[in-house]
């Protein structure tokens, strides 16, 4: 185990972890606001909803965003359903952003898990265990510096899964190993789970979860009928809320994007 990547928080995490560094894009922004424009993203490795593998289509919807930060589910690593492609080099590649993955499991020859992209050098990177279901998961941070005044924050991706009771433990972990953490937290994904359900009712109670508006629901892509991919953040006094929108992409994944705003007080 690369014990430096896993010693943040000084918690056991998940073995297989590996950071990529691509040329990061040069920030563009006021000196006197730091906005961050984050991104959610289920991309269901590259796979379309007209069933080919295109890593280039998807990136072109995240290079469309412009995003800062971006959570990615659903990432193969070397797998030969996916011809053994790094997917998070890849569209660290593709994006021109700094990326790391981090797995869940063994699957197909590599390994499954998700991404997070940034245009800030991500450090200290972790895979945080969760409670197995039908499958490992993990919550993968990363701690960054965003805008010209370098602010720190701490950016999480998820993809909790599968059963009610198995989502709720694994949140249950999530808000334990968050729960001492004074740095601002940006926690983004799939989370397998509607506003009204006990999984976030129980993240409300340690995240700020706005509402989308009308236009709210992430899955499927093609006729959506429910929201279970969100963006949250604490603490709440920290940031303003400039945007926070689904985008109608319904041909790239089975999910939409998710696209918030921030602007960091």
């Amino acid at each position: 185990m690369n014990t430096r990547l896993c010693r943040l928080w000084g918690l056991a995490a998940i073995p297989f972890l590996i950071p990529f560094v691509t040329p990061a894009i040069t920030p563009d922004r006021d000196v006197q606001a730091v906005r961050i424009r984050v991104l959610a993203y289920n991309i269901k490795h590259g796979e379309g909803m007209d069933a080919q593998v295109d890593l280039e289509r998807a990136a072109r919807v995240i290079r469309s965003l412009n995003p800062d930060l971006v959570t990615l589910q659903e990432i193969d690593n070397q797998t030969t359903r996916t011809d053994g492609i790094d997917q998070a080099q890849r569209l660290g590649e593709l994006t021109g952003m700094h990326a790391a993955f981090g797995d869940f499991m063994e699957y197909r020859g590599g390994h499954y898990g998700m991404a997070l992209l940034s245009r800030y050098p991500l450090v200290d990177v972790t895979n945080h265990r969760l409670p197995d279901g039908e499958e490992p998961r993990s919550a993968l941070a990363a701690r960054v510096n965003v805008g010209d005044r370098k602010q720190e924050i701490i950016f999480v991706g998820i993809h909790l899964y599968r059963t009610a009771d198995e989502r709720l433990a694994q949140a249950r972990r999530l808000v334990e190993v968050f729960d001492d953490v004074t740095t601002p937290v940006i926690l983004a994904g799939d989370f397998n789970s509607t506003p009204d359900s006990d999984v976030l009712n129980l993240l409300r109670q340690s995240w700020h979860v706005p509402m989308k508006g009308d236009d709210h629901f992430t899955f499927p892509s093609v006729d959506p009928r429910r929201e279970i991919d969100f963006i949250m953040y604490r603490p709440a006094e920290r940031f303003e809320l400039v945007e926070y929108r689904v985008i109608d992409e319904p041909l790239a994944s089975d999910h939409r994007p998710v696209l918030m705003v921030l602007e960091m007080k």
